[in-house]
């Protein structure tokens, strides 16, 4: 099955590592290393016409990919249970 991002984007739900929310995970120094490594890397993604409130990483070939979205965490985690493409 597929997971819906937003915009025009869809990914396979394997490829789904996590979804997080972006105020709440960029509080970590952590993660705003990771973040600004993947930008660095070319491996960021914007995908929201607005401010991102999430943050996906996929991974798949090998290859990682960070996708930031104007969906909130809750609508990605609520999608991504569901067997619906549109849901």
């Amino acid at each position: 099955m597929y997971l819906h991002l937003g915009q025009d984007v869809v990914v396979p739900k394997y490829a789904v590592i996590g979804i997080f929310d972006i105020d709440n995970a960029t509080n970590s120094a952590v993660t705003r290393e990771f973040l600004s490594r993947a930008e660095k890397n070319g491996e960021i993604v914007n995908i929201a016409d607005d401010i991102p409130k999430s943050f996906i990483v996929c991974c798949e070939s090998g290859r990682t990919t960070i996708y930031l979205s104007q969906l909130a965490s809750a609508t990605l985690l609520r999608r991504s249970e569901s067997n619906r493409l549109d849901a």
